[in-house]
């Protein structure tokens, strides 16, 4: 598909640089049958049943954005997938500073460049014993906001719970799963009081989720693949959900693109381990999820693409209309949009 069908006008300042407070007074644009509604985050037990289940990202975002040197030049690194302990795949800025076999020292803690790829990704392995390589990096790296947040101001203590969940459980993520961000224990004390039953995966967030869509056509495209995690006990207990007419809720894109990773054609939910780079747009026919929880993502993104899909483009391209007329707070630490799938 031309990735211009995916584009739409934003105003700088609709992108959120803090996330509201309490988290859960965030606003929620509801894409539905009933048309658009406007509610808060807090809202959200509202539209759910004793038989639906909210499937939670648990994994937690680490420090990693590096800056230091190599020799007597500047480098910056993010870091995007662990292939090792120690060894990780990074973005370096700029990339023609980081040349195979050198060594980056990030005040004190050294990484040597073992690979080069493409669009400045580089693979760094770290000089720390690998039991060492979270404590490093708490210590040495800083939260790795978005571009589009981190361009408009300084990373500060704030950040460090800020841009973490309240389910953050699993070490690994370089991109906070941002649907999550929203949820505070008021709203889980109303979903349970519901009934609605809560399970967690894992898919470490790469910070490839950032990278522009520089191709013309969707096609041409390639996604950076993510590791991810359904245990055999989650994906038993969603089958048996759904099997008594429950629906799948989603909080979150990464979510439900390891949900749908998962699932076999006729809908079946598999248990999972490993790497997905699963791109989805308009086209695609959904076998997991029946609603999707999540922020609003920015023109041309690959997260459009993935809610056009999932609720029809004209549909979001009205709603995101919508949004953008209404003054709704876009991207990582923006509202949300309850959006339910279309037929």
């Amino acid at each position: 598909m031309d990735v211009n069908l995916f584009d739409f006008v934003l105003p700088k300042d609709h992108i959120a640089l803090r996330p509201a407070r309490p988290r859960d007074a965030a606003r929620m644009l509801v894409v539905g049958p009933n048309g658009d509604e406007h509610k808060t985050v807090l809202d959200l037990a509202d539209y759910l049943t004793d038989k639906d289940v909210l499937v939670f990202n648990d994994t937690r975002v680490i420090p990693g954005r590096l800056s230091g040197k190599r020799g007597e030049a500047n480098v910056e690194v993010t870091l995007h997938k662990r292939e090792s302990e120690t060894v990780w795949r990074v973005f370096a800025r700029p990339a023609r500073k980081c040349r195979m076999g050198d060594v980056l020292n990030f005040s004190g803690l050294e990484a040597e460049v073992i690979g080069l790829g493409d669009e400045g990704e580089r693979t760094l392995n770290f000089r720390v014993e690998g039991a060492e390589m979270t404590s490093a990096l708490e210590s040495h790296g800083v939260m790795p906001l978005p571009p589009y947040i981190a361009s408009q101001r300084d990373i500060d203590e704030a950040d460090k719970s800020d841009y973490q969940t309240l389910f953050a459980k699993q070490d690994g993520a370089v991109a906070a799963p941002t649907a999550g961000l929203h949820f505070t224990p008021r709203m889980i004390e109303k979903l349970e009081a519901k009934g609605v039953e809560r399970l967690a995966v894992t898919l470490h967030v790469g910070a490839g989720t950032f990278l522009p869509v520089k191709a013309e056509n969707t096609d041409d495209h390639k996604m950076h693949s993510e590791w991810g995690e359904v245990s055999p006990e989650v994906a038993a207990r969603l089958n048996e959900a759904r099997a008594k007419g429950g629906r799948i809720v989603a909080v979150g894109t990464t979510s439900l693109r390891l949900l749908e990773s998962a699932a076999t054609e006729d809908g079946i939910i598999k248990p999972f381990m490993g790497d997905t780079d699963i791109f989805i747009t308009p086209g695609y026919k959904f076998r997991a999820v029946d609603i999707l929880m999540t922020n609003f993502h920015l023109p041309k993104s690959t997260l459009f693409m993935l809610v056009s899909a999932f609720a029809g483009l004209e549909r979001m391209q009205a709603a995101y209309k919508t949004a953008v007329d209404e003054n709704y707070r876009f991207y990582s630490y923006g509202d949300s949009s309850l959006l339910f799938r279309a037929e």
